[in-house]
């Protein structure tokens, strides 16, 4: 058996979904995913979830908290955080300044980890859910230090990316199946009576 490991890029996955038009399918459940895309001589040592807090939009902090605690008590899935940063953005027509929030750290989260995991001998194979090229340097580095060692990815929906399909060792787009048959269920009751509820903007 293949000792594998996901790494997730959480905010690629979910504007790939979005873009999509799939808004009902967001309620993800993130080790179902990994189940459902492994194959049968891969064995799941780990899932890590990357992401960053929502800050300043109240309606999409509500319910980033609420699918992060579905996925933290339900999933079981590390979930690894970058952060938000102000990016301050000028219109040179009218003068007039406005904040647009940019994620931070997630690219840079995960090439520390996946490395890491590679020097660890922690996976066989390495399954990236992105279509960021900002990956493609830890992907080289492992390939060319790790003979034995490959990184698949796996590119959220209308998010391929031609640099990372060539540097990796296997590539394929994620369908709208395989994310239909990982959702979460509709209500989590957690065991202090508390209740997860898939938000109603994602129905």
């Amino acid at each position: 058996m293949e000792k594998t490991i996901f790494y997730i890029d959480g905010f690629n996955l979910y504007f790939g979904i979005e873009s999509s038009g799939w808004s009902y399918l967001k309620w993800l459940d993130i080790k179902r995913l990994a189940h459902n895309l492994a194959k049968p001589n891969q064995s799941i040592v780990e899932i890590n979830y990357f992401t960053s807090r929502v800050r300043n939009a109240p309606d999409k902090e509500r319910r980033q908290i609420t699918y992060l605690e579905a996925l933290e008590y339900y999933s079981k899935v590390n979930i690894f955080y970058g952060r938000y940063q102000p990016n301050i953005i000028t219109c040179f027509r009218c003068g007039h300044s406005y904040s647009s929030p940019n994620e931070k750290m997630t690219d840079v989260n995960i090439a520390v980890k996946i490395l890491i995991d590679a020097f660890h001998d922690r996976f066989d194979t390495a399954i990236l859910i992105s279509g960021d090229s900002d990956l493609v340097p830890p992907i080289r580095e492992i390939h060319g230090h790790f003979k034995n060692k490959k990184v698949i990815v796996a590119f959220p929906p209308k998010r391929h990316n031609i640099s990372l399909s060539k540097i990796a060792k296997g590539s394929f787009i994620i369908g709208r199946k395989k994310l239909k048959d990982s959702q979460l269920p509709e209500e989590i009751l957690k065991p202090d009576g508390y209740k997860l509820t898939r938000p109603v903007e994602w129905t």
